[in-house]
């Protein structure tokens, strides 16, 4: 499946809140929908989701519009969206019933999941006696159940500690084998890196930045060089002009030229104790930041 949003605007009022707006995502691999707060992302994902029509542009899957009665969406909203005081099983089996499923495939899919996000003990208790955390899981749960063909994660892992972080990105590589579509909107560069084969940057209305994140970073200037080794207060000396620390205690090198990588790599090699030299490539944090604040 290959999602695409091609030349959408939509305006609200005098505002006009999305601009010429494209995209593409494909089925099994994950994409980061990516801007600051009011850039145009929930925005893009109500129209993507049929919530409200954009004003001109095309959402089209394999080429063709968006049949709203066949494709099914499976969406985790940053706000809890679920009942507190109601029993969880419940809620869960009446939300996936109401996205087309019997109740008996909506229990035996739900204990599965449950299952899966070591949530089994908890589905006859009301949500409200769950941690944040554990609300996170449960409301993920609503949009897995029905086995959606695009699944959007708004601020997945929100509230989550380390322990459950790992189970849920268990889940999350779990759905991206099965061929869906995921989208990602998140401000925690690192989950994003980690998950996200491509991206699109949303700035003022905008897509300032898309494509494979891997191309985007190899497209930098690659005239630095990463410098882990023991001897780093001896490299930062005699280099002292080229060098400069990073916040964890590696070397950053700056070449006069790319073509000097191989002499030098082969020069501080030969000089003291190297542990790894790599190619500095940018972070997804700071390809963002410099994306996102270049129309502010």
């Amino acid at each position: 499946m290959i999602l695409e949003f091609k030349d959408i605007n939509k305006s609200f009022g005098e505002k006009k809140v999305l601009k010429e707006v494209s995209f593409k995502a494909e089925g099994g691999k994950a994409f980061g929908l990516l801007g600051r707060n009011g850039a145009g992302k929930t925005t893009s994902i109500r129209i993507l989701m049929n919530v409200f029509p954009q004003d001109s542009g095309s959402v089209l899957l394999d080429g063709k519009p968006i049949d709203y009665d066949k494709v099914s969406f499976g969406y985790l909203p940053e706000e809890r969206g679920l009942y507190p005081k109601k029993k969880i099983m419940d809620q869960l089996v009446y939300f996936a019933e109401l996205k087309g499923m019997s109740r008996k495939s909506a229990e035996k899919s739900i204990d599965y999941w449950l299952g899966r996000l070591e949530m089994s003990e908890y589905k006859n208790k009301r949500l409200d006696t769950l941690s944040k955390g554990n609300q996170q899981k449960i409301q993920l749960v609503t949009a897995l159940a029905h086995n959606p063909d695009i699944v959007i994660l708004d601020e997945p892992f929100s509230g989550l500690d380390p322990v459950n972080a790992k189970i849920l990105k268990d889940v999350v590589k779990e759905v991206i084998s099965k061929g869906k579509i995921v989208l990602f909107s998140s401000h925690q560069m690192n989950y994003i890196e980690e998950f996200c084969d491509s991206i699109a940057i949303i700035n003022g209305g905008k897509v300032v930045l898309t494509g494979d994140l891997k191309t985007i970073k190899h497209n930098y200037p690659r005239n630095k060089l990463i410098v882990v080794s023991e001897d780093a207060k001896a490299i930062l000396n005699d280099y002292k002009d080229k060098c400069v620390p990073s916040e964890n205690g590696d070397i950053i090198l700056t070449l006069d030229s790319p073509r000097d990588k191989r002499s030098v790599m082969a020069e501080l090699s030969g000089k003291y104790d190297i542990d790894e030299i790599r190619v500095f490539e940018p972070t997804l944090n700071e390809i963002f930041i410099s994306y996102a604040e270049e129309l502010m």
